[in-house]
């Protein structure tokens, strides 16, 4: 009879494993990338006339393997740039009514800057002439909470929205954006509204606030938006990095614990929001002290991969990373005080460069991997006036980089004042004239009509296997919609169930961790919520002992598994359900407490690194 078995965690521990039948919902590979090809670069310094990049997509949008797709299974870039003021302008010194005292001089009013010198169908037209699909749009805690109306002068060139809070403002930019094609991501950037990024009150999405109201806030500004397809993703927090004491952390279960507190933002948002919403999660920007000789580093996205994270939906995670050539791997991007001799990325070789951004971020792109998921550059961008000779170099190599890896992007910022912030693509005087990378003589235009008319992917992405990795490092880590609507199925331990579609593949020996995957059968489960908690060897039948002197867990017949918990290191539970098809009858014994016992491809990478672990075959 078709059976999966599972052994207690003793002296020594194995794991008797079934066949699976092919399915014919199996998935399949997906099709190669287009190469990455070089555009000629445009004659004139000025940005490309660009077709509408927002026409022929159909949301919500979702992942396979690395790449974002729409509801028909296309190919879908975020070729993003970032319209801020939403998050604040103000520097944290001095009167914030004087706008000396805020970013570039440029006072935002907590709302998108722009608004009181261009109207908003003026704004969206020169959005659509630099090519772009999608917006980043950045907002503070503060906003959502402000029930002060902006002053007349902030919208001068849009009076409809006189009178309104910063929030009705954004709603009001959010409709315009999405009514007029665009792609919008919501940006929690800030907590309080004022200028990042810096020992700010601002370093952690708990700095200024409990993790409870942070989420909670998601929650609402995901409910907000719900009813408009094109408001797309979630993205959680901005440059997570260390206050004055403390450093965030990746995976610790304290306090500061960005990978948990994304987690549980992500899941929320999902489950009781919006469940068509991309989620970001971007990596660790910041740790340690820069001071030459003490310990500090920019992780980036290097955590994921030994602790990725799990939502509930496993198509709808982003990760992403952000890269600017005045800092670098280890620097601080500081001049003077908390300047280290540390490399900027400006300072590296373009192979060192192409290097360190596959290390710190694009491994994440690997197919294949418990990690495997977009990367989103989120930020990234140069100033106009710029003239050294590195720092352009950098901006040419890394627009290439994209280019060659087929990269989504959102370049920092679309919008700022002339004569104040250079670093926009697109810069506004008083009078509502426009200047930047759409006219001539902006350096910036060769590099930006490289990286706006290289050939890139855009057709149908085929689905490809899935492989998500489980952590019970510090409590629960249930993916299962299904599986939490039945309660708690083994009081007092911790658990942990694959989402729904998955099966676990595999579990490591002491640690907690597990492996799950719809690799070759697909979702394997049938319809209901039947379920089966396996705690001793009532379904091992007569004969059949697979690890004699050991206790085994093992499904009833028809079943297989998808969850498990634990008691300290000891197995507790099985948890099982139907499959919706029969189950090959072979199967054989794995031990997984004397080696990584793994197949031999190593599908699904290192889901309990540094811990002996046991992992079926993709067909078992």
């Amino acid at each position: 009879m078709p059976t999966i078995r599972l052994v207690q965690y003793l002296t020594s521990v194995a794991a008797a494993l079934t066949l699976l039948a092919a399915s014919p919902t199996a998935v399949a590979a997906s099709e190669p990338a287009a190469s990455g090809v070089h555009a000629q670069a445009s004659a004139t310094d000025s940005a490309a006339d660009f077709p509408r990049a927002t026409d022929a997509w159909q949301p919500p949008l979702s992942t396979r393997g690395r790449y974002i797709v729409d509801a028909r299974g296309n190919r879908f870039r975020l070729r993003s740039a970032n319209w801020d003021g939403a998050q604040g302008s103000w520097t944290g010194s001095g009167s914030a009514g004087d706008p000396a005292n805020h970013h570039a001089g440029q006072d935002s009013n907590g709302i998108p800057l722009g608004l009181d010198r261009a109207s908003l169908p003026t704004l969206l037209a020169d959005f659509h002439a630099l090519g772009i699909n999608s917006v980043r749009l950045p907002f503070s805690n503060g906003m959502i909470h402000s029930t002060t109306p902006v002053p007349d002068a902030a919208v001068a060139a849009n009076p409809q929205l006189r009178g309104r809070t910063p929030l009705q403002v954004y709603d009001a930019v959010v409709t315009a954006l999405t009514g007029d094609g665009f792609a919008v991501i919501l940006n929690n950037h800030t907590n309080t509204s004022r200028w990042c990024c810096g020992i700010d009150g601002n370093e952690r999405w708990n700095s200024s606030q409990s993790t409870q109201q942070w989420a909670d806030d998601w929650v609402f500004m995901a409910r907000r938006y719900a009813a408009d397809p094109r408001v797309v993703g979630a993205d959680l927090y901005n440059e997570v990095r260390r206050d004055v004491l403390d450093d965030p952390n990746w995976g610790l279960g304290d306090a500061h614990d960005w990978y948990a507190a994304a987690q549980l933002a992500a899941d929320r948002i999902l489950t009781e929001a919006n469940p068509n919403l991309l989620v970001v999660v971007e990596g660790i920007n910041w740790t340690g002290v820069p001071v030459d000789g003490l310990p500090h580093d920019r992780p980036t996205l290097t955590p994921v991969r030994t602790l990725s994270n799990t939502l509930v939906d496993t198509h709808k995670l982003v990760y992403s990373a952000h890269f600017y050539g005045y800092t670098g791997p280890r620097h601080s991007g500081a001049t003077g005080v908390g300047e280290t001799h540390d490399a900027r990325y400006q300072d590296l070789t373009r192979d060192q460069l192409y290097q360190v951004l596959a290390d710190q971020a694009f491994f994440v792109t690997t197919e294949g991997q418990h990690y495997t998921a977009p990367v989103w550059v989120s930020e990234f961008g140069i100033g106009a006036n710029e003239t050294g000779t590195a720092a352009r170099t950098w901006f040419g190599n890394i627009t290439d980089y994209f280019v060659d890896h087929d990269t989504d992007f959102a370049y920092w910022p679309l919008v700022g004042w002339e004569g104040h912030d250079d670093w926009a693509l697109l810069r506004y005087d008083s009078a509502g004239h426009r200047s930047g990378i759409l006219d001539q003589g902006d350096w910036r235009a060769t590099a930006w009509n490289h990286l706006m008319t290289a050939a890139s992917r855009t057709r149908y992405v085929a689905p490809t296997a899935v492989w998500r990795m489980l952590s019970t490092d510090h409590g629960d880590q249930v993916q299962s919609v299904r599986v939490r609507a039945g309660g708690d199925w083994d009081s007092g331990a911790y658990k942990a169930a694959c989402p729904d579609g998955l099966r676990l593949i595999g579990i490591s020996h002491t640690t907690g961790r597990g492996l799950c995957t719809d690799t070759t059968a697909g979702d394997l489960r049938a319809a209901g919520n039947t379920q089966t908690v396996v705690t001793d060897e009532r379904y091992v039948p007569s004969g059949g002992d697979w690890a004699s002197g050991y206790t085994k867990l093992q499904c009833p017949a028809g079943q297989f598994v998808i969850g498990y918990s634990r008691r300290g290191t000891r197995l507790s539970a099985a948890l099982c359900v139907p499959a919706r098809a029969a189950l090959d009858r072979t199967g054989r014994t794995v031990w997984l407490d004397r080696s990584d016992n793994r197949p031999a491809d190593g599908a699904g990478g290192d889901f309990a690194y540094g811990d002996y672990k046991g992992q079926c075959a993709a067909d078992e």
